[in-house]
Order: C-alpha cells, then sequence, then structure tokens
C-alpha cells in the first residue's frame, strides 16, 4: 500500500500532462498509473509505424464496437506510456474558437475561447512561428510536411478552384481551408505526450509512474475517493490519496472504471452484478464518435506512396530513407493534406473535414488497421465535424479487463446523415475538378454506382473508420444530470476528478489530442488554484 496526494489513473496525453504540472511542487506526491507498458518500442517514434502498434496487442486495447444490425469493428486506443498519442495518427487539430465559446454557452465557465486559446500557445512549439492564434517554445514540438507528393499539391489545387483558401496552417482560423496537416511531429520523430510531458520529469522524486498495472476500481469511503484498487502482475494493491483521484483514462476506459467502482446506471451495474454506489444514468452515455467514410480512386499512372510502402522492397528502400535521413513517407502523419468545407455553401462554418493522401487502404481485415492496395491510388476520408448522434458504453461484468459493450450509433441523427452525404457528393466534386482529376482511372470505393442518400451511408458504415475520437461518456454540464461540473468534480463523490475526453459534451472542430491536451493543462490549473496564462 502506497499514499500519495494525487493518484492519477492513466498515462495517456491528459495523465501525462497532469503528472508535469501536479509535481511542479516537490513537496507534492504524484502516483500515475498505466495498465500498459513503457514506450520503448522503437515503433513509437516512427509516425508511420502507427498501424503496426495499433494492431499489436501490446500496446493497443482492441474494444469491439457495434455499429448496426450484425455489424461490428474494433476501437484501438493505447496501451503503453503515452497512451493513444504514442500510437496515433499524429495530426494536431485544435478546434476553433466557436466550438469553445459554445462550451461556455452550455453552461461551463471558464472553458471558452478566452481561457483556451492562451493555453493552447503555452504548449505549443509551432515552426511557422509565433501568431495571435499559435505559440512557440513550448513543450509540445509541432511540424508541417510540405510538399510531400506532387499528387498532394494537385489535391490542394483542386480545393482552391472549389473556392477554399489554401493555408499554411488549418488550426489559424474556421473558414472553408485547404492544406498540409499540422502533426506532433518533429525531426521525422513522433512527440507524443510522454515524450513532451513526462519523460522530460521523470527524475522528480515525488512522482511515481506504475506500468503494468491495472486499476480494478476506485476506493470510496463515506462518500469520499480515498485511493484506487490496483492489479501489478497479479497482485492487488491499494493506493490510497489524500488529495484527490484523478481518472484519465479516455473516454472508454474511465466511463468503464466508474461503472465498475458502483457509479453508473443503476441497471447497468445490477445486471453487471456491480452493487450501486451512486445512480448516474449519464455515466457511459452520450458517446459521440466520428465515422471517417472513405472515397478511393484508382490513379491512370504511376505515383503516390502505394509502391513504397505496400511490398518488401519499397519497405525497405522507404526504411533506409528514414534511417540515415529521417526523411520520406515513414517521417509523415497518417494522412498528408486536410481541408475544412462547408457541406451546403449556405453555412455560416465548415461543418465536415477531410484528410487526403496519395495511397489507397487495401481491404480491411478485423483487428487491423491500415493496410495499402499494390496499385496505384488515391485516398480521402469524409468526416461530419460535430456529429450530434449518441451512443452509449456499458459494462457487461464487474472486472473492468472485461470489454464493455460500446454502441457506435454513427448517423444516428437526421442532420448526421444529411451532412455525412453532402460531404461526399463534396468529395466527389473535389476529384472531379482539375488538376486532381486528370490523374484519375476510376473511383474504386465505394465505386460511382453508390448514388442514393441511404447508398452513401451504407457504404460509411460498411467500409468507413472510426475516428478514434470518441467523447462525451463523462460529460460535463452545469445540472445534476451531468457526470462532472465545470471544474471536472464527480458529482456525489467528493475528491473524485475525471480529466480527459470523456468530460467532452459536443465535439470540437477538430480530433482529441490537442484538446485533451490543453484540457489536462486547463484542470491543472483548477486543481492548484491557478489562474491561465499565455
Amino acid at each position: 500500500m502506497g499514499e500519495f496526494d494525487y493518484v492519477v489513473v492513466g498515462a495517456g496525453g491528459a495523465g501525462c500532462v497532469l503528472a508535469n504540472r501536479l509535481t511542479e511542487d516537490r513537496g507534492t506526491r504524484v502516483l500515475l498509473i498505466e495498465a500498459g507498458g513503457w514506450d520503448r518500442s522503437p515503433f513509437v517514434r516512427v509516425p508511420k509505424a502507427f498501424s503496426r502498434l495499433m494492431d499489436d496487442r501490446r500496446t493497443a486495447w482492441h474494444y469491439p464496437a457495434t455499429i448496426g444490425p450484425g455489424q461490428r469493428e474494433t476501437w484501438q486506443r493505447g496501451r503503453l506510456i503515452g497512451g493513444s498519442t504514442s500510437i496515433n495518427g499524429m495530426i494536431y487539430s485544435r478546434g476553433s474558437q466557436p466550438d469553445y465559446d459554445a462550451l461556455e454557452r452550455l453552461g461551463n465557465a471558464g472553458w471558452g475561447w478566452s481561457t483556451m486559446l492562451p493555453i493552447f500557445k503555452r504548449l505549443e512549439d509551432n515552426p511557422l512561428g509565433a501568431a495571435p492564434e499559435r505559440g512557440v517554445g513550448g513543450p509540445l514540438r509541432l511540424s508541417t510536411a510540405t510538399s510531400t507528393d506532387e499528387l498532394c499539391e494537385e489535391m490542394i489545387e483542386a480545393g482552391v478552384k472549389l473556392g477554399w483558401r489554401r493555408v499554411d496552417d488549418l488550426n489559424g482560423d474556421d473558414g472553408e481551408r485547404v492544406g498540409y496537416t499540422m502533426a506532433t511531429i518533429r525531426d521525422g520523430r513522433r512527440v507524443s505526450a510522454a515524450h513532451a510531458f513526462l519523460h522530460p520529469v521523470r527524475d522528480r522524486p515525488n512522482l511515481t509512474v506504475a506500468v503494468d498495472t491495472v486499476a480494478l476500481r476506485v476506493l470510496i469511503a463515506d462518500g469520499r475517493a480515498v485511493g484506487v484498487r490496483a492489479e501489478h502482475r497479479g497482485r492487488q494493491v491499494d493506493h490510497l490519496a489524500a488529495a484527490e483521484v484523478i481518472l484519465a483514462a479516455g473516454a472508454i476506459a474511465t466511463p468503464q472504471l466508474l461503472q465498475v467502482s458502483g457509479i453508473g446506471p443503476a441497471e447497468t451495474l445490477r445486471s453487471a452484478g456491480v452493487e450501486v454506489l451512486l445512480d448516474r444514468p449519464r455515466v457511459g452515455a452520450g458517446l459521440r464518435e466520428h465515422r471517417a467514410i472513405p472515397v478511393q480512386y484508382r490513379l491512370a499512372g504511376p505515383g503516390g506512396y502505394n509502391a513504397q510502402l505496400s511490398g518488401a522492397l519499397g519497405q525497405g528502400r522507404a526504411a533506409l530513407r528514414y534511417l540515415f535521413g529521417r526523411r520520406g513517407p515513414l517521417a509523415l502523419p497518417v494522412f498528408d493534406v486536410g481541408a475544412h468545407l462547408k457541406s451546403r455553401p449556405e453555412l455560416d462554418r465548415p461543418d465536415a473535414h477531410l484528410l487526403m493522401a496519395p495511397f489507397s487502404a487495401a481491404p480491411r481485415r478485423p483487428g487491423r488497421a491500415l493496410e495499402l492496395e499494390k496499385e496505384p491510388g488515391l485516398m480521402c476520408l469524409g468526416t461530419v465535424t460535430r456529429p450530434d448522434s449518441e451512443g452509449s458504453l456499458a459494462i457487461t461484468g464487474p472486472d473492468p479487463r472485461t470489454p464493455p459493450a460500446i454502441a457506435a450509433n454513427y448517423f444516428g441523427t437526421p442532420p448526421d446523415r444529411a451532412v455525412a452525404v453532402d460531404t461526399v457528393r463534396r468529395m466527389r466534386e473535389l476529384f472531379a475538378t482539375a488538376p486532381i482529376a486528370e490523374r484519375i482511372a476510376a473511383e474504386v470505393l465505394p465505386g460511382p454506382a453508390t448514388r442514393t442518400d441511404e447508398e452513401i451511408l451504407a457504404a460509411g458504415r460498411e467500409h468507413g473508420y472510426c475516428g478514434y475520437h470518441a467523447i462525451g461518456t463523462c460529460a460535463m454540464g452545469p445540472d445534476e444530470e451531468h457526470v462532472v461540473d465545470s471544474r471536472l468534480r464527480v458529482r456525489g463523490v467528493a475528491g473524485l476528478r475525471v480529466v480527459d475526453a470523456s468530460v467532452l459534451p459536443v465535439m470540437v472542430s477538430g480530433y482529441t489530442s490537442a484538446p485533451v491536451t490543453a484540457l489536462a493543462w486547463r484542470a491543472a490549473d483548477l486543481i492548484l488554484g491557478r489562474t491561465t496564462t499565455a
């Protein structure tokens, strides 16, 4: 048994930031618990090795999710120090001012853009230089790889012809825009939350990191969280927290841990054989996730990355190029080009986003991430940026190592269905525009025969990808029905806080890695009683 001031569960994007910030005061004792191991695999630092890491159950959790009648898929999450920031596609997308101001309008004081923009600027080391909307000199080192392939330039040029503004920084404004993606990569190497925030402070004597340690449940006495029961290599141990228990395990594992600890929907808990300590219907509800719909094209001639990355010879050449210069496709994020667009012209801001690259994916295999075709192709993923369809998560037994039941409910509302269909049609418009149109032989996925609204949606369910951006399962808000308040404290239990993507009640216009990093920085300010500064 060990006693600390703070016990933090989860060493992902949020946990690494919290470990860094909370141990600045050398008198504060912090335990950081991680179910996976250390991030020592050489593949962690190689950007394009993300697929290998996601496929490996030693470095990724594989959660089964239901996406429709008879349709299931696998949701991977990081299972190592750095969490999903050690295995993700590395695209750095913050969201825009209206997203954070909307959080405040929902009753969450202190989460508006005037608070969050200074945090982003404090975190970032952006190679584009200091500007009113971005920062330099921060611990999170970023980059943008430009002119990666002539096909990328032609995709961008086609977007410009459609009226999208070409930008160097896709995070810089909230208009229709296209450009190369910003990534948590520097000098050809991944910059995970662990490398930015945890490893630089590992020698602090007041920080203890416990790897290969599964949190079994939160210990609660007289209405207060007093610690965490965990298991390390078959041995159970109770870690006590004098100040707080902080759950930073993500939008899947955090609500799961709350539920097995007796905090959640009463009927769900009873069905799983868990004693009900606190009936909270919204724990595990409100799940929102991106569904990326692919459109793929066969090129009329050679080009792109498929030949370089799909076969052993090409992979060997790419590996040598990376090894001796940190260059080439292996040094790049998952997608080269991004765009934010309006699904309909009358909208006041973009409601969809695209990711594009000069490669095409091979048919999916169960439990495997991205694999490439041998023939040259292009791939574009279109996504409803701020979906309002809600899924759910529920435990199926009292052991948190038993996968929960996840219902994704993609395209569950009429607005989401309409935006998804219109987005696919705009994607096709883009690739019918010169100069990229001149390089294309045919659409191969979902194929030109897929035309009606229902056919497009069915193709999105069948061939689409989970965005790995789940939120909302412990959403914050001003009312008692919300799981946490605006200071991220769990209602009904003293000394218990949630700091991860699960607290976001709505999706911001980006992905989750960047917002969660800033969210954790803000949470540390709240815990320490500090004022956020630029």
